[in-house]
C-alpha cells in the first residue's frame, strides 16, 4: 500500500537548489536510510515528508488517515510540563491494554532518564533528543521520520533502538550518519546528490556495491556521449556544401549532445595531513580522580599517551568520557592528580559543543582566525583554499556561518581545528552530524595522521576502523583498558561478563519461555501492581536525594544513604526490566485473540 508520494518536487534554500524536481513513494513495510553530503537537503527532505515545510513546486499526496510522527534535529519542550509530561502530552494509545505513561517512563530510563518529573530545563542537549525520541516512538503513527536519532546515544542505547526498529509494523525514514545501524534496520537508501533523488531497495552495505555500479554506468554512458559528441561536431564542421545538405534530425542530435547535463565529479572533502613535530614527553595522566557531588566519575587513573597511540574511550552517556577529555585539555580540573603535557604538545580539541563558534562571523573570517595559510604536504594553502577542499565554495565562504546547516558547522569546525597543526588529536563524538563521505575521508585522514588520536565516540564503525586500544568505563569511576578495536573489546568484556554470571544465577522469570500467550497467576497479580511499585521506589529515590542534600556535612549518614539509594535504583531497573516483559507478553496475548 501506498501511504506517501512526491512528484516532481523542487526546493530552494536561499539561493541554493536542494532539491530538483524529485520524485519517490514510501510504501508499507519501507525503512529508508537518507543519505547525503552535509547541507545537500536531508532535514529539508524530512520536513517535506512531516508536512513542516511546502515545496516550492511539484506535488505532495498521502494515503487517507495517514498519520507522521517526527523527531526533529533541535527538540523544543514546555517547561511549565515534566520531562514525563512533555513526552506524553496528547497521546493515546491505540489498544486499550497499553500503558503509554509506562512505557514512557520505561523507555526514558532505558535512555538514561531516570528523574521523569524533573522540568526539561535542566536536561543537557543529548538527553533532550532522547526524551523527545521517546515521544516519537510512542507517537501513533503510520510513517515515523527520524532526524539524526542515534545521535546522543551510546552503544547499548543504540542496540535497543535497532531492536526498536526491527520490530517496528510502520514505515520509517531517518537520516543517520551511523553505518552499522543502517546495515542493521534498512531495508532502502535514499541518496540526495547534487539535487536529485537516487532510490536503493538495499541496506548500507548492498547500497555501496549499487552506487558503485550506478556511478560506472554513468561514467561509460559520458565517455560514449563525449566520443559521439566529438564524431557529430567534426560532422557539423565540414564544408558549406555538406552544410547546405544537412539532414534535420542529425543537427537535433548533435544539438542534444551538445546541450546535454555533464556528469559532474562527486565533491569529497580533501584534507592533507597537518602536523606539527611531537617531542619525547607526551601528556602524562596519574592517579586522577573526579566527582561532581555523590557521584564518581573518574577514580585514579592513570595513563601516559604513546606515540602512535589510537584510544577509543566507550561507556554509557554520562560516566564521564568527556570529563576525561577536559581535563586532558586543561579545559576541567581533576579532584586529585596531575596533568603533565609536554612543551611540543599541541592539542587539536574537537569538542561536541563547537564553543568557539561565533554564528555571526563570516565562513572564512572563522578560519582566517587560525591562520591565513597553512603549511601541507601540498605546501602553502590559503585558508580560502582549505575552505575549497572542505566543499565551502567561494560564495559560502562570504556568508555567515548562522545560515550553514548543523552538518557544514561541524565540518567547518573540524576544519579549523586541523588547520591548527596539531601533533595531539582529542575527539568528543567527532562523528556526530558528519555526512558519511566527510567521515570516511576524516577516518583515511586519521589513519595516516602521525600524531596521537583520543575519541570518545558511540560510532562503532569509526571506532573499529581507527583505534588500537580502547578505555571502557565501567561503573564507579572505574576505566579498564582493552587492547585492540571496538569489535576485540565487545569480544573480551563480553567473555569477562559470562565469567562474572556464572557466579550468579540469573532470575528465574528471564529464563522461562517467552513465546507462551497466556500469565501465570502471580504475573497476573504483578502485571496488575507493578506501575504502582514503580512509582513507589521513584518516590523513595526522590526523598533520599532530599535527605542527602539535608545531611551533606555528615558524612556517616551521607555514607548510609547514598547505599541505600544505590540499592533503590538497582531495584528499580530491575522492576523496569520486568515490566518490559510483562507488557511485551501482554501484548502477545492479546494479539492472539486471548484476555488478560
Amino acid at each position: 500500500m501506498n501511504l506517501f508520494t512526491m512528484e516532481c518536487v523542487s526546493k530552494s534554500y536561499t539561493d541554493k537548489l536542494l532539491l530538483d524536481k524529485v520524485s519517490f513513494g514510501i510504501q508499507e513495510g519501507d525503512r529508508i536510510g537518507v543519505l547525503g553530503i552535509n547541507g545537500t537537503g536531508k532535514s529539508t527532505l524530512l520536513k517535506l515528508i512531516a508536512g513542516l515545510e511546502e515545496p516550492d513546486e511539484g506535488t505532495i499526496t498521502m494515503g487517507r488517515n495517514i498519520e507522521i510522527a517526527y523527531l526533529p534535529q533541535t527538540p523544543v519542550f514546555d517547561t511549565n510540563l515534566s520531562i514525563l509530561e512533555n513526552v506524553i502530552a496528547g497521546k493515546k494509545a491505540k489498544e486499550a491494554y497499553r500503558n503509554i505513561e509506562g512505557e514512557a517512563r520505561a523507555m526514558l530510563v532505558k535512555l538514561g532518564i531516570a528523574d521523569v518529573e524533573a522540568r526539561p530545563d535542566h536536561l543537557s542537549g543529548g538527553q533532550r533528543k532522547r526524551a523527545a525520541l521517546v515521544s516519537t516512538l510512542l507517537t501513533p503513527a503510520d510513517i515515523i521520520v527520524l532526524d539524526e536519532p542515534t545521535n546522543h546515544l551510546d552503544s547499548q542505547m543504540a542496540e535497543w533502538l535497532e531492536e526498536y526498529l526491527r520490530k517496528y509494523q510502520g514505515a520509517f525514514v531517518m537520516v543517520t550518519h551511523d553505518r552499522y545501524f543502517l546495515d542493521k534496520v534498512t531495508n532502502r537508501i535514499l541518496e540526495i546528490d547534487k539535487g536529485k533523488l537516487y532510490s536503493y531497495e538495499a541496506n548500507y552495505s548492498r547500497y555501496i556495491e549499487l552506487k558503485v555500479q550506478r556511478e560506472e554506468m554513468e561514467l561509460a554512458t559520458e565517455r560514449k556521449n563525449k566520443s559521439l559528441y566529438r564524431m557529430e561536431l567534426e560532422w557539423m564542421m565540414r564544408g558549406a556544401r555538406a552544410r547546405s545538405t544537412k539532414q534535420k534530425a542529425h543537427i537535433q542530435r548533435f544539438e542534444a549532445l551538445r546541450d546535454r547535463e555533464k556528469l559532474a565529479a562527486d565533491e569529497q572533502v580533501e584534507i592533507s595531513s597537518v602536523y606539527s613535530r611531537l617531542g619525547r614527553t607526551t601528556v602524562e595522566l596519574e592517579h586522577l580522580s573526579k566527582s561532581y557531588g555523590d557521584r564518581r566519575l573518574i577514580r585514579d587513573f592513570s595513563y601516559i599517551l604513546l606515540p602512535g597511540d589510537r584510544i577509543g574511550i566507550v561507556g554509557r552517556n554520562g560516566c564521564g568520557k568527556s570529563t576525561l577529555l577536559k581535563i586532558m585539555t586543561g579545559v576541567l580540573k581533576p579532584d586529585s592528580g596531575t596533568v603533565v603535557i609536554g612543551q611540543t604538545v599541541k592539542l587539536g580539541y574537537f569538542s561536541q559543543e563547537n564553543e568557539a563558534m561565533d554564528e555571526s562571523q563570516r565562513v572564512i573570517d572563522y578560519v582566517r582566525e587560525v591562520a591565513d595559510y597553512i603549511k601541507t604536504v601540498d605546501g602553502m594553502v590559503t585558508a580560502s583554499q582549505m575552505l575549497e577542499r572542505f566543499l565551502f565554495s567561494g560564495s559560502i565562504q562570504y556568508s555567515l556561518i548562522k545560515k550553514l546547516s548543523g552538518g557544514e558547522k561541524r565540518r567547518l569546525y573540524l576544519l579549523r581545528v586541523l588547520m591548527e597543526a596539531p601533533n595531539i588529536l582529542i575527539l568528543d563524538e567527532p562523528t556526530n552530524d558528519l555526512d558519511i563521505a566527510t567521515l570516511t575521508i576524516l577516518e583515511d585522514y586519521l589513519q595516516s595522521f602521525e600524531g596521537i588520536v583520543v575519541t570518545v565516540s558511540h560510532d562503532r564503525y569509526f571506532l573499529n576502523k581507527l583505534v588500537n586500544r580502547i578505555f571502557a568505563f565501567e561503573g564507579d569511576g572505574e576505566i579498564h583498558q582493552y587492547e585492540g578495536n571496538y569489535s576485540d573489546y565487545i569480544e573480551k568484556a563480553g567473555t569477562l561478563e559470562e565469567e562474572k554470571g556464572k557466579e550468579k544465577p540469573k532470575q528465574e522469570w528471564k529464563q522461562r519461555n517467552t513465546e507462551k500467550f497466556r500469565f501465570s497467576y502471580q504475573e497476573k497479580k504483578e502485571y496488575e501492581t507493578i506501575d504502582e511499585e514503580i512509582a513507589r521506589l521513584e518516590e523513595k529515590i526522590t526523598k533520599l536525594e532530599q535527605e542527602m542534600e539535608q545531611s551533606a556535612t555528615s558524612y556517616g549518614k551521607l555514607s548510609e544513604l547514598t547505599k541505600e539509594k544505590e540499592e533503590a535504583e538497582v531495584l528499580l531497573e530491575e522492576r523496569m526490566e520486568r515490566w518490559v516483559y510483562l507488557n511485551d507478553l501482554a501484548e502477545k496475548i492479546v494479539a492472539s485473540g486471548g484476555r488478560i
